[in-house]
Protein backbone atom coordinates (compact mmCIF):
# COMPACT_ATOMS: atom_id res chain seq x y z
CA UNK A 1 0.00 0.00 0.00
CA UNK A 2 2.76 2.22 1.03
CA UNK A 3 4.75 1.77 -2.45
CA UNK A 4 1.50 2.51 -4.34
CA UNK A 5 0.88 5.41 -2.51
CA UNK A 6 4.40 6.56 -3.11
CA UNK A 7 4.23 6.11 -6.61
CA UNK A 8 1.14 7.82 -6.75
CA UNK A 9 2.63 10.72 -5.35
CA UNK A 10 5.55 10.87 -8.05
CA UNK A 11 3.03 10.55 -10.59
CA UNK A 12 2.21 13.69 -9.49
CA UNK A 13 5.19 15.75 -8.55
CA UNK A 14 6.30 14.62 -12.85
CA UNK A 15 2.62 15.51 -13.89
CA UNK A 16 3.48 19.41 -12.51
CA UNK A 17 6.97 19.63 -13.21
CA UNK A 18 6.00 18.91 -16.51
CA UNK A 19 3.59 20.82 -16.92
CA UNK A 20 5.81 24.16 -15.70
CA UNK A 21 8.73 23.36 -17.74
CA UNK A 22 5.96 23.15 -20.91
CA UNK A 23 4.51 26.14 -19.44
CA UNK A 24 7.80 28.27 -19.69
CA UNK A 25 9.01 26.85 -22.72
CA UNK A 26 5.87 27.64 -24.75
CA UNK A 27 5.68 31.01 -23.01
CA UNK A 28 7.07 34.35 -25.22
CA UNK A 29 8.75 37.12 -23.32
CA UNK A 30 9.63 39.80 -24.99
CA UNK A 31 13.02 41.63 -24.96
CA UNK A 32 13.26 44.14 -22.15
CA UNK A 33 13.62 47.54 -23.23
CA UNK A 34 16.72 49.18 -22.90
CA UNK A 35 18.01 52.46 -21.86
CA UNK A 36 20.24 54.58 -23.95
CA UNK A 37 22.50 57.88 -22.17
CA UNK A 38 23.58 60.74 -24.74
CA UNK A 39 26.81 61.99 -23.77
CA UNK A 40 27.69 65.19 -25.40
CA UNK A 41 31.05 66.91 -24.53
CA UNK A 42 31.60 70.12 -26.27
CA UNK A 43 35.34 71.49 -26.85
CA UNK A 44 36.77 74.53 -27.73
CA UNK A 45 40.04 73.59 -28.50
CA UNK A 46 42.03 70.88 -30.13
CA UNK A 47 43.43 70.21 -27.16
CA UNK A 48 40.21 69.15 -25.12
CA UNK A 49 39.74 67.19 -27.92
CA UNK A 50 42.43 65.44 -27.59
CA UNK A 51 42.12 64.92 -24.08
CA UNK A 52 38.72 63.88 -24.55
CA UNK A 53 39.85 61.24 -26.66
CA UNK A 54 42.19 59.87 -25.14
CA UNK A 55 40.16 59.32 -21.61
CA UNK A 56 37.35 58.02 -24.10
CA UNK A 57 39.47 55.67 -26.04
CA UNK A 58 41.80 54.21 -23.41
CA UNK A 59 39.59 54.51 -20.04
CA UNK A 60 35.91 55.08 -20.17
CA UNK A 61 35.08 52.65 -22.60
CA UNK A 62 37.73 49.89 -21.32
CA UNK A 63 35.93 50.72 -17.94
CA UNK A 64 32.16 50.05 -19.25
CA UNK A 65 33.41 47.27 -21.21
CA UNK A 66 34.80 45.62 -17.57
CA UNK A 67 31.01 46.28 -16.25
CA UNK A 68 29.28 43.97 -19.19
CA UNK A 69 28.19 47.60 -21.18
CA UNK A 70 28.90 46.91 -25.27
CA UNK A 71 28.07 48.30 -28.40
CA UNK A 72 29.24 52.13 -27.09
CA UNK A 73 29.32 54.55 -30.14
CA UNK A 74 31.61 57.31 -30.41
CA UNK A 75 30.66 60.03 -32.89
CA UNK A 76 31.63 63.40 -34.30
CA UNK A 77 29.97 65.79 -36.37
CA UNK A 78 30.26 65.35 -39.77
CA UNK A 79 32.14 68.93 -41.48
CA UNK A 80 30.21 71.80 -41.40
CA UNK A 81 31.26 74.90 -42.03
CA UNK A 82 28.42 76.86 -40.38
CA UNK A 83 29.08 74.86 -37.10
CA UNK A 84 32.30 76.21 -35.13
CA UNK A 85 31.39 73.84 -32.14
CA UNK A 86 33.62 71.12 -31.99
CA UNK A 87 31.46 68.00 -30.21
CA UNK A 88 32.24 64.23 -29.39
CA UNK A 89 28.60 62.35 -28.81
CA UNK A 90 28.62 59.27 -26.95
CA UNK A 91 25.64 56.84 -26.52
CA UNK A 92 25.72 54.19 -24.34
CA UNK A 93 23.30 51.65 -23.62
CA UNK A 94 22.10 50.05 -20.48
CA UNK A 95 20.34 47.23 -19.89
CA UNK A 96 18.34 49.29 -16.92
CA UNK A 97 18.33 52.28 -14.89
CA UNK A 98 20.27 50.40 -11.85
CA UNK A 99 23.11 49.70 -14.14
CA UNK A 100 22.65 52.75 -15.63
CA UNK A 101 22.68 55.04 -11.22
CA UNK A 102 25.44 52.50 -10.33
CA UNK A 103 28.10 53.58 -13.34
CA UNK A 104 29.60 56.54 -11.88
CA UNK A 105 30.29 54.69 -8.02
CA UNK A 106 31.68 51.25 -9.89
CA UNK A 107 33.93 53.59 -12.26
CA UNK A 108 35.76 55.11 -8.70
CA UNK A 109 36.65 51.96 -7.51
CA UNK A 110 38.21 50.64 -10.30
CA UNK A 111 42.18 51.34 -10.44
CA UNK A 112 43.05 50.31 -13.89
CA UNK A 113 40.20 53.20 -15.16
CA UNK A 114 41.21 55.81 -12.65
CA UNK A 115 45.12 55.27 -13.92
CA UNK A 116 44.47 55.64 -17.73
CA UNK A 117 41.92 58.40 -17.06
CA UNK A 118 44.46 60.39 -14.78
CA UNK A 119 45.03 63.08 -17.25
CA UNK A 120 41.14 64.13 -17.73
CA UNK A 121 39.80 62.63 -14.53
CA UNK A 122 42.91 64.94 -12.38
CA UNK A 123 42.20 68.37 -14.85
CA UNK A 124 42.45 71.73 -12.98
CA UNK A 125 39.70 73.99 -13.42
CA UNK A 126 41.98 75.93 -15.75
CA UNK A 127 42.44 73.09 -18.23
CA UNK A 128 39.20 71.99 -18.11
CA UNK A 129 38.72 68.96 -20.58
CA UNK A 130 35.79 70.42 -22.12
CA UNK A 131 33.68 73.03 -22.53
CA UNK A 132 30.32 71.47 -20.76
CA UNK A 133 28.92 68.13 -21.62
CA UNK A 134 25.22 67.36 -21.94
CA UNK A 135 23.14 64.44 -21.07
CA UNK A 136 20.01 62.88 -22.38
CA UNK A 137 18.16 59.28 -21.13
CA UNK A 138 16.31 57.44 -22.95
CA UNK A 139 14.11 54.40 -22.77
CA UNK A 140 14.15 52.17 -26.20
CA UNK A 141 10.85 51.95 -28.24
CA UNK A 142 8.89 49.21 -27.41
CA UNK A 143 9.15 48.21 -31.23
CA UNK A 144 12.78 48.51 -31.59
CA UNK A 145 13.68 47.48 -27.53
CA UNK A 146 17.53 46.45 -28.13
CA UNK A 147 19.96 48.40 -29.92
CA UNK A 148 21.29 47.05 -33.15
CA UNK A 149 25.02 47.87 -34.82
CA UNK A 150 24.82 48.04 -38.41
CA UNK A 151 26.80 46.67 -40.69
CA UNK A 152 28.54 48.96 -42.94
CA UNK A 153 31.88 48.28 -44.97
CA UNK A 154 32.51 51.76 -45.82
CA UNK A 155 35.33 53.65 -44.66
CA UNK A 156 34.47 54.89 -41.15
CA UNK A 157 34.91 58.52 -42.81
CA UNK A 158 32.41 58.44 -44.90
CA UNK A 159 29.64 56.91 -42.97
CA UNK A 160 26.73 59.11 -42.31
CA UNK A 161 25.07 58.32 -38.86
CA UNK A 162 22.18 60.56 -38.51
CA UNK A 163 21.01 61.86 -35.15
CA UNK A 164 17.53 63.47 -35.13
CA UNK A 165 15.23 64.35 -32.35
CA UNK A 166 11.35 65.29 -32.76
CA UNK A 167 9.79 67.84 -30.34
CA UNK A 168 6.25 67.83 -29.90
CA UNK A 169 3.82 71.04 -28.57
CA UNK A 170 2.72 68.83 -25.60
CA UNK A 171 2.68 65.43 -23.57
CA UNK A 172 -0.01 63.76 -25.24
CA UNK A 173 0.87 64.79 -28.97
CA UNK A 174 4.15 63.69 -28.31
CA UNK A 175 2.90 60.33 -26.86
CA UNK A 176 0.52 60.02 -30.43
CA UNK A 177 4.23 60.96 -32.35
CA UNK A 178 5.36 57.67 -30.23
CA UNK A 179 2.80 55.55 -31.31
CA UNK A 180 3.51 57.00 -35.30
CA UNK A 181 6.25 54.68 -35.22
CA UNK A 182 5.34 51.57 -33.22
CA UNK A 183 1.41 50.92 -33.92
CA UNK A 184 1.35 53.59 -37.30
CA UNK A 185 4.11 51.34 -38.76
CA UNK A 186 7.09 53.79 -38.97
CA UNK A 187 9.64 51.60 -37.06
CA UNK A 188 9.02 48.49 -40.20
CA UNK A 189 9.32 50.87 -42.41
CA UNK A 190 12.43 52.32 -41.93
CA UNK A 191 13.03 48.28 -41.69
CA UNK A 192 11.98 47.33 -44.54
CA UNK A 193 13.84 49.89 -46.49
CA UNK A 194 17.04 48.95 -44.53
CA UNK A 195 17.94 51.84 -42.85
CA UNK A 196 20.05 50.58 -40.57
CA UNK A 197 18.45 51.99 -37.31
CA UNK A 198 20.82 52.00 -34.22
CA UNK A 199 18.03 52.70 -31.50
CA UNK A 200 14.94 54.30 -31.29
CA UNK A 201 14.49 56.17 -28.13
CA UNK A 202 11.82 58.12 -25.58
CA UNK A 203 13.33 61.08 -24.00
CA UNK A 204 12.46 60.48 -20.07
CA UNK A 205 15.22 62.90 -19.12
CA UNK A 206 16.74 65.90 -21.24
CA UNK A 207 16.35 69.79 -21.97
CA UNK A 208 14.29 69.57 -25.20
CA UNK A 209 10.73 67.62 -23.44
CA UNK A 210 8.65 66.28 -24.48
CA UNK A 211 10.53 64.79 -27.41
CA UNK A 212 12.08 61.18 -29.34
CA UNK A 213 14.94 60.62 -30.55
CA UNK A 214 16.41 57.64 -32.93
CA UNK A 215 19.55 57.14 -35.26
CA UNK A 216 19.88 55.33 -38.77
CA UNK A 217 23.00 54.83 -40.42
CA UNK A 218 24.07 54.82 -44.36
CA UNK A 219 27.46 53.91 -46.06
CA UNK A 220 27.77 57.60 -47.10
CA UNK A 221 25.70 60.95 -48.10
CA UNK A 222 24.69 59.60 -51.49
CA UNK A 223 23.01 56.48 -49.89
CA UNK A 224 21.49 58.28 -47.35
CA UNK A 225 20.13 60.98 -49.58
CA UNK A 226 18.67 57.86 -51.72
CA UNK A 227 16.92 55.79 -48.36
CA UNK A 228 15.15 59.21 -47.76
CA UNK A 229 13.45 59.76 -51.14
CA UNK A 230 12.40 56.13 -51.51
CA UNK A 231 10.82 56.76 -47.82
CA UNK A 232 9.36 59.74 -48.53
CA UNK A 233 7.87 57.85 -51.97
CA UNK A 234 6.75 55.13 -50.29
CA UNK A 235 3.00 53.94 -50.15
CA UNK A 236 3.48 52.92 -46.09
CA UNK A 237 4.42 56.86 -45.37
CA UNK A 238 1.79 58.65 -48.23
CA UNK A 239 -0.89 56.74 -45.84
CA UNK A 240 0.67 57.53 -42.62
CA UNK A 241 1.41 61.05 -43.52
CA UNK A 242 -2.62 61.06 -44.67
CA UNK A 243 -4.01 59.76 -41.63
CA UNK A 244 -6.04 62.56 -39.87
CA UNK A 245 -4.43 61.26 -35.93
CA UNK A 246 -1.37 61.55 -36.82
CA UNK A 247 -1.33 65.34 -38.13
CA UNK A 248 0.63 68.01 -36.25
CA UNK A 249 2.13 65.74 -34.14
CA UNK A 250 6.07 67.54 -34.40
CA UNK A 251 6.36 70.84 -33.25
CA UNK A 252 10.35 71.20 -34.43
CA UNK A 253 13.17 68.80 -35.80
CA UNK A 254 17.29 68.72 -34.94
CA UNK A 255 18.75 66.63 -37.33
CA UNK A 256 22.29 66.22 -36.78
CA UNK A 257 24.87 64.14 -39.30
CA UNK A 258 27.95 62.37 -37.39
CA UNK A 259 30.37 60.04 -38.42
CA UNK A 260 32.17 57.35 -35.88
CA UNK A 261 35.63 57.67 -34.16
CA UNK A 262 38.64 55.42 -34.86
CA UNK A 263 37.49 53.61 -31.50
CA UNK A 264 33.83 53.46 -31.81
CA UNK A 265 32.16 50.31 -31.65
CA UNK A 266 30.67 50.70 -34.93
Amino acid sequence: MKVTKLLFLMAIALAITSFKTITSDSKIVAPSREFYQLKTYILNTEQQVQTTDKFLKEAYLPGLKKMGIKNIGVFKPRPNATDTLKKIIVLIPFSSLSQFLGLEEKLAKDKTYLAAGADYLNASYKQAPYARMESVLLKAFADHPILTTPALNSPRANRVYELRSYESATEAIYRNKVDMFNAGGEVKLFDRLAFNPVFYGEVISGAKMPNLMYMTSFADQESRDAHWKAFVDSPEWKGLIAMEKYKNNISHIDITFLYPTDYSDY
